[in-house]
């Protein structure tokens, strides 16, 4: 795989999930380093296998959770400071930036 790009590695490897069927799956920052195109690509394919898997994403990319996440798990200093829908966050914590939620919770 050293001649892959970084977006087709992540098309590999996600692949190699898929050929398994994994029913968990944990992406450790699943579009670091993608050109728009492979993030697009990418963001799409983990949302679909979303919808017949527990999909993990590990990221601080809030923009990435965002677009591909339902649900958030805010971990701060190894502990849960939060778990709930992103539209529940942003209500509880009364903005519309959940940038701003996890700086809140995280600081």
């Amino acid at each position: 795989m050293s001649v892959l790009s970084k977006g087709n590695k992540q098309h590999v490897s996600l692949a190699q999930v898929i050929i398994h069927h994994l029913e968990v799956l944990i992406l450790d920052e699943p579009t670091c380093g993608l050109d728009p195109n492979q993030l697009i690509d990418i963001r799409t394919l983990i949302k679909k296998l979303g919808q017949d898997k527990t999909v993990i994403p590990s990221t601080h990319i809030m923009q990435e959770v965002e677009t591909i996440c339902d649900e958030v798990i805010i971990i701060n200093k190894g502990k849960i400071v939060a778990n709930a829908t992103i539209e529940e966050l942003k209500a509880q914590n009364k903005t519309n930036s959940l940038e701003e939620v996890f700086r809140k919770l995280t600081n």
